[in-house]
């Protein structure tokens, strides 16, 4: 499990609640961070499924399965890369295109993936849900 320590900031009649957690780079917690400018930390609300038992202000875990973290690596990150290169390969290797159109296809060509993927944020979000309990 990826579990992340964050304050509830909002209780949903629905067993739902909004979690505020701060998301920390590596290098955010490293003690010579005030003297290097790459340090960065920043506030994330997340929607959980809560245990009942939380109100506002309270301390909260929220948890996802570990799996969850590399489907969205999946298809954040190596989805697209691989419709960029066989894009590339179909363009270069077997029509043989220019690489300036070539590069334009494939950039065109993620954007179309990333508009596709939108049209499935919904059901996408339903299979990414996150817990939250009582820390």
């Amino acid at each position: 499990m990826i579990k992340h320590d964050g304050i509830v900031i909002a209780v949903n009649g629905d067993g739902t609640v909004r979690v505020r957690i701060v998301q920390t780079s590596a290098c955010a917690a490293c003690k010579a961070k005030a003297m290097c400018a790459s340090a960065e930390s920043k506030e994330k609300e997340i929607l959980a499924i809560g245990d009942g038992l939380l109100a506002i202000g309270d301390e909260a875990e929220v948890m996802v399965q570990q799996k969850m973290g590399w489907k969205a690596i999946l298809l954040a990150y190596m989805l697209p890369f691989i419709v960029m290169m066989t894009v590339v390969a179909i363009g270069n290797g077997l029509l043989g295109i220019r690489e300036e159109v070539i590069g334009t296809a494939a950039l065109c060509a993620m954007g179309v993936y990333y508009i596709v993927l939108g049209f499935f944020k919904d059901k996408i979000q339903k299979e990414f849900s996150f817990t939250a309990r009582k820390k």
